[in-house]
């Protein structure tokens, strides 16, 4: 039996990436029985004149306004418009990069293993030095801890991965994803698969390629994100933060201990060791792999580090404070 597939990319401000991004997923339309919805958060750019001029050339795509501006949203209000005439939900990143047969492969991958949700591994590259830096830092343990989905493995059934396809009725059936999450949705609604008994495929058929963000400030603010996401995941579902976790999430205790260092000198040595560590493996990545971009890599990390901490932490301290004000 044939499976119809909707494929929603949720976007803002995509002018320079959206019209060939549609065009590599135009096989996907006639292979797949596939409808296209470009969910948009209110493009100043020319993203939504751009989809609308495919639009009219193609009524299989179609512009969707998403009011409340987050991924989450997006995605919700697609299935909730359109998911009664569709078997199959596909995500796309509109800043993102995939193969031409990404969507086919994940329905083969789908039907082969009878997974409820077949997620993918994440390829980084970056263009300009600093994202070069990124993506390097990124792909590695010291940038992503060991994540399976980061560094790609032989297919496996996961707990959690990049999102991509996923069964609508099992979407639907756990309540899609949170609106309360700006960062982190996908693995809050991983887990509640889970919990639901649905199976989570991580796929080595296919992969897309991530471009990191290309400054610091704007890294910063990404991360701060992902680790306030994280902290809300773990403070919903009153689960236990892993070991990789773990680790990223001192570095900001440690950072304002070393002011204690005006009492005891000691005070100063964690933040200088995990400093230590990050300029090493920085420099063991050029050298051992002969990356030149390994130190810059370095200070990506610890960019990416420190402020995975701080959001998780204001996160924490924001939820103690709105819980003593109710």
């Amino acid at each position: 039996m044939d499976m119809r597939c909707l494929i929603v990319i949720p976007c803002l401000n995509e002018g320079k990436h959206i019209e060939p991004l549609l065009a590599k997923l135009g096989r996907a339309l006639d292979e797949l029985d596939a409808r296209i919805v470009v969910a948009d958060g209110g493009s100043t750019d020319r993203t939504r004149d751009i989809v609308r001029e495919i639009a009219a050339a193609d009524p299989r795509i179609l512009l969707l306004d998403n009011p409340k501006r987050l991924q989450s949203a997006a995605i919700n209000l697609a299935v909730e418009t359109l998911g009664d005439d569709y078997d199959y939900l596909i995500r796309i990143d509109a800043h993102g990069d995939y193969p031409r047969d990404y969507c086919q492969i994940l329905v083969q991958e789908a039907d082969a293993t009878g997974a409820d949700s077949v997620v993918v591994a994440m390829r980084t590259m970056g263009f300009s030095a600093f994202q070069k830096a990124t993506a390097v830092a990124q792909n590695s343990k010291l940038g992503n801890g060991g994540s399976k989905h980061r560094e790609g493995a032989k297919g496996h059934w996961a707990d959690h991965g990049h999102h991509a396809l996923m069964r609508i009725a099992a979407f639907r059936a756990v309540g899609g994803y949170d609106e309360a999450f700006s960062h982190n949705e996908d693995a809050e609604l991983d887990y509640r698969l889970r919990k639901a008994s649905y199976r989570i495929w991580l796929t080595d058929k296919t992969a897309m390629t991530y471009y990191p963000r290309s400054s610091i400030p704007t890294l910063f603010r990404q991360y701060l994100g992902y680790g306030r996401g994280r902290a809300r995941n773990i403070l919903k579902h009153r689960s236990v933060p892993s070991v990789r976790q773990m680790l990223p999430l001192a570095v900001v205790p440690i950072f304002i201990g070393a002011f204690l260092a005006i009492l005891n000198w000691i005070a100063v040595v964690p933040i200088s060791l995990w400093a230590f560590a990050c300029v090493a493996y920085g420099f063991w990545i050029a050298l051992g792999e002969k990356n030149p971009y390994g130190p810059l890599a370095a200070i990506s990390a610890m960019v990416m580090h420190f402020a995975w901490s701080m959001g998780f932490w204001m996160e924490v301290l924001s939820f103690r404070g709105r819980r003593v004000i109710s």
